[in-house]
């Protein structure tokens, strides 16, 4: 990695979002301490306050998404979005990063689209089985595509994927807490299966169980 590069990362919405960024910024850190990194987000979405917590710097837009029906919450999708692609072009071309990368969320459309009509080569990363919409549009202009699973090819140009798995934080690896904890902070027995259901794969469509 050259030293003092400048990196533009897009995340937000959901913490399957934030946290993975969150884990690649800390390992870029971990790297290379010289380089610059900045955060765009959207305004009053969770990572306006996870990022800063986290140690990095981010500037929110008003982005919001998409209403799945016809109504007058569409007139003001489309003024945010308007407004949110042109503060978009703006942090690009201010910050000049030499790379940009999206990892989901409402703010990864505009800062993407806008890194990859500036000719900064832009890196998407993809950690659901099914490809989110605003993933599939950016797939276009990408450099490269960062998978977690197989058969990501019916979603994204085969020859731009390279498949690294879900980036996980280092905090993870290092708890202390044992099942034994857990199952006690939940009142469970040890003596029944225990399933964990997350609400984002509910919400997609993507719990798969296996035994």
């Amino acid at each position: 990695m050259i030293k003092n590069s400048k990196i533009l990362i897009s995340a937000g919405g959901t913490g399957g979002h934030i946290f993975p960024a969150l884990s690649v910024a800390n390992e870029l850190k971990r790297i290379n301490p010289d380089c610059e990194i900045l955060f765009v987000g959207a305004r009053g979405k969770m990572e306006m306050e996870k990022v800063p917590k986290a140690g990095y710097k981010i500037i929110g837009l008003p982005v919001k998404g998409m209403p799945r029906k016809l109504s007058f919450k569409m007139i003001s999708f489309v003024f945010s979005l308007f407004k949110s692609w042109l503060q978009a072009r703006k942090i690009v071309k201010n910050f000049n990063p030499d790379v940009a990368a999206g990892f989901g969320g409402y703010a990864s459309g505009p800062v993407l689209h806008w890194a990859a009509r500036l000719k900064i080569p832009t890196l998407i990363q993809e950690q659901n089985s099914f490809a989110g919409k605003t993933n599939k549009l950016l797939a276009k202009k990408a450099a490269k595509i960062c998978v977690s699973y197989n058969g990501m090819e019916k979603f994204f140009p085969e020859s731009k994927i390279i498949f690294t798995g879900n980036p996980i934080r280092k905090q993870i690896f290092e708890t202390q807490n044992t099942k034994a904890d857990a199952l006690n902070f939940f009142e469970l027995g040890s003596e029944k299966l225990t399933i964990l259901v997350l609400e984002e794969a509910l919400a997609h469509g993507q719990l798969t169980i296996k035994f």
